[in-house]
């Protein structure tokens, strides 16, 4: 089933918001942070189990290199950035603690490099498990945010399950178009950009990894020139 780990990850934000919405007080900071703590640690582990997939590594250091340099002059970050600042301006003229929870949980969980990668593997792969390893984390976030925010949170399970489920089947879609070799590359550009995310979210060292997507998809390309 292509879309069952952005399924997974739309179920755990709603089960969380839920809960989060009933709870009020929330899970306790302490709590919330070493669990997410525990998790960043375990989404290291499969960024490198990802990254020793490579059986090219000059295709992965160029796709590297290529893919941040386009990344940071797109200034992907930056930009989702400020379409995320946009729609919640937008939305606070209309008023209502829905609206807000709903569309900032919506941003914090959709607009993300680990669920464009979670996306991407599922659909190229058919492997879940870094959107399994991200709905664990967004359980824990989505308790939190709705304690605060209302149930808006847990409606976010709408927008998670629409934005990943989409990107998860086109990239099914063009998966008979690539060998293994390229998807076991791509697959280890991935896991380099989730080391990069785990190093930010444990706050080690601030680590911009949305600009390097573009990385993903150098091995399409580089790989048309090898062999």
């Amino acid at each position: 089933m292509v879309i069952l780990g952005a399924l997974s990850n739309a179920i755990a934000v709603l089960v969380g918001g839920t809960i989060g919405t009933l709870m009020k007080k929330g899970l306790p900071k302490k709590y919330g942070d070493a669990i997410i703590q525990a998790l960043s640690i375990f989404t290291f582990g499969m960024g490198v189990m990802f990254f020793l997939k490579s059986k090219e590594i000059m295709v992965l250091v160029i796709s590297l290199a290529l893919g941040t340099f386009l990344g940071e002059w797109i200034n992907i970050e930056r930009r989702l950035e400020q379409f995320g600042e946009h729609i919640q301006l937008k939305m606070k003229k209309v008023g209502g603690n829905f609206s807000e929870g709903f569309v900032t949980a919506s941003l914090i969980f959709c607009v993300g490099s680990m669920a464009i990668m979670g996306a991407m593997q599922s659909g190229l792969a058919g492997n879940h498990e870094v959107l399994f390893a991200k709905s664990a984390l967004d359980v824990i976030a989505s308790l939190i945010f709705a304690s605060a925010m209302g149930v808006g949170v847990a409606f976010a399970s709408i927008s998670v399950l629409i934005y990943e489920g989409g990107l998860s089947i086109a990239a099914a879609a063009v998966a008979p178009y690539l060998s293994a070799a390229v998807v076991d590359e791509m697959t280890a550009v991935g896991g380099v950009l989730l080391m990069g995310l785990s190093l930010s979210i444990l706050e080690i060292k601030k680590i911009k990894a949305g600009n390097m997507l573009p990385a993903m998809f150098f091995p399409i390309i580089i790989m048309l020139f090898i062999k």
